[in-house]
């Protein structure tokens, strides 16, 4: 689970929202009705700022946000669009795989890139030209020309079917602006991500701006946490009640074949509580043990299986498999063993109190 998360919380950091976007206030509530109200200007001075001020960052790069259409010379697709900077997004986007083409270049000052399922609605490939349209805040119609120079998968069908991103400078000619979006922060670490988030929003403080981490960007992500953590809910409770059942099931087994014997102790001399405590400390004895045998065993078939990878299919609404691992985490395997231990010693209760109470007589004459 812990695998899952991670991998699917890295894919879409480093294909789509980077660690942290820096805005202005309102920009991801209101971006979609009038993102003209929230342009950023003089964007170097606050990347600068940044960079400076947030620990571990590794690449701030800045984007152009657009709606517009997608003409093929024969029919039109509406599509999100995103004016970028080409070497930085090729940095941080490692999570992107391009199935035709390449990536764009900072030359490229006519070239796009475009989803798959872009591709896929329109029937474009490598080399074809195409016509963006954009609406400005005017009411005015802007046209340009490009060159698909690649087509990109990401780890979300959503996004590649509606996704192109065009060279900065590009974007900002076909919205006639010289101002960005947001700011991307792409981070060394993934775990710094909360104190980065805090760092930025103290700075930001007061000035108009807002710093969002990329879990509360991505719905998607959200959405599929909460599909598994259901998922998987069930499953741990199913697990866990096989595993009291299984126990309990061997420490009854075992006591009915040795009612004899505690026939026999009870005869010469033996108390009942004297009963009880054997079989409990027993059950100590072999919850410790396997508990301590399966966190060793479950450690190395742990290791042993993620140097192989788990192939998995894609998470839903998703285009890319990819080898899932078992990451090794020392609660959860303090966890496991404990719960082991615990089982074993709740399921002796019962059974041990049962035979500690049982007739003489009746013990002496099991069996025979």
């Amino acid at each position: 689970m812990k695998d899952i998360f991670i991998q699917l919380g890295e894919a879409i950091i480093h294909s789509q929202t980077g660690h942290i976007q820096v805005t202005r206030q309102g920009y991801q509530e209101g971006k979609n009705r009038a993102p003209e109200n929230y342009l950023i200007e003089k964007a170097a001075d606050l990347r600068a700022e940044l960079a400076k001020n947030i620990p571990a960052t590794e690449v701030i790069t800045s984007r152009l946000s657009f709606n517009g259409t997608l003409n093929n010379g024969k029919r039109d697709l509406g599509i999100i669009g995103e004016g970028i900077e080409a070497s930085l997004e090729n940095k941080m986007g490692t999570y992107l795989q391009f199935v035709s083409g390449r990536p764009l270049k900072d030359t490229d000052f006519d070239g796009i890139v475009i989803g798959q399922g872009v591709a896929k609605s329109l029937g474009l490939k490598t080399g074809d030209r195409v016509t963006l349209l954009a609406t400005l805040a005017q009411g005015a119609v802007n046209t340009l020309d490009f060159e698909i120079v690649g087509i990109f998968q990401s780890f979300s069908k959503d996004f590649d079917a509606r996704a192109v991103r065009i060279p900065l400078e590009s974007a900002q000619k076909l919205m006639d602006t010289s101002a960005i979006h947001m700011l991307v922060v792409v981070l060394k670490k993934t775990e710094t991500t909360a104190e980065a988030t805090i760092k930025s929003r103290q700075l930001l403080s007061g000035r108009g701006f807002d710093a969002t981490s990329w879990n509360k960007i991505s719905d998607f992500y959200e959405k599929t946490v909460e599909l598994y953590d259901r998922q998987f809910g069930v499953l741990k409770l199913i697990i866990l009640i096989m595993v009291l059942l299984s126990v309990a099931n061997s420490i009854n087994m075992t006591l009915f074949e040795r009612t004899r014997e505690f026939g026999t102790m009870k005869a010469i001399g033996d108390r009942s509580s004297d009963v009880f405590k054997l079989i409990t400390t027993e059950s100590l004895c072999l919850g410790a043990l396997g508990a301590l045998l399966g966190m060793l065993i479950g450690t190395i078939a742990a290791i042993t299986i993620s140097a192989i990878g788990i192939p998995m299919p894609p998470p839903p609404n998703a285009n890319l498999g990819y080898s899932a691992l078992i990451r090794l985490d020392a609660v959860s395997v303090i966890v496991a063993g404990t719960i082991g231990f615990t089982a074993c010693v709740l399921a002796s209760l019962i059974p041990a109190r049962r035979a500690s109470r049982i007739d003489i007589g009746e013990a002496l004459r099991h069996g025979v």
